[in-house]
């Protein structure tokens, strides 16, 4: 379970800013949120992901791929490391120096016992209301991937799969991952 650090104080990016280079914390809600080190399936399953999203979009010239921990700042009381992230060709004005500042086009987190809670509740909320295009959620232990595309209406869910089959990005026409090779 991630440990709030002072959970009645409320922070805000300048005092994230300060914690020391690769601190293992996010700024959720105004709280700083100590989250362990991923466990090594969750790795692996991230990089897999990460491997075939890198290919595809550097082969098609496409962006940025970039994997965690790399700050996504989105509001001065909300910075979150995701674990996959891609910023299309157009919008890599918001890669700066120290941080990515502004919505990614895509965001991919896979869920974790000490996270899941966050990135399916409260970072999901915020990912749609600042603009993120498309949101998967990736869940190793029941070996399931979820992507919603974000609509008029918020966040739409557009595939779901568990276990076998096929999921294609709406965002980046061609990307599509086979599940029984994520897992």
């Amino acid at each position: 379970m991630p440990t709030l650090i002072e959970k009645e104080k409320f922070f805000t990016y300048k005092d994230y800013e300060q914690l020391p280079e690769g601190a293992p914390y996010q700024l959720i809600g105004g709280q700083l949120v100590l989250t362990p080190a991923p466990e090594p399936y969750h790795q692996k399953v991230s990089l897999k992901i990460a491997s075939d999203l890198f290919r595809f979009v550097t082969e098609n010239g496409l962006g940025e791929v970039f994997n965690a921990p790399v700050d996504v700042y989105l509001t001065d009381t909300e910075t979150y490391q995701p674990d996959i992230i891609y910023i299309s060709k157009e919008n890599t004005g918001i890669i700066r120096e120290k941080k990515i500042e502004g919505p990614p086009d895509l965001v991919i987190e896979i869920l974790s016992p000490s996270t899941a809670y966050y990135d399916m509740k409260h970072k999901k909320k915020v990912y749609e209301r600042t603009g993120v295009k498309e949101y998967w959620l990736v869940d190793p232990m029941e070996k399931s991937v979820e992507i919603y595309e974000n609509t008029d209406k918020g966040f739409v869910l557009t595939e779901r799969k568990v276990v076998k089959g096929k999921v294609a990005s709406k965002l980046l026409k061609g990307f599509s991952l086979n599940t029984e090779d994520i897992f």
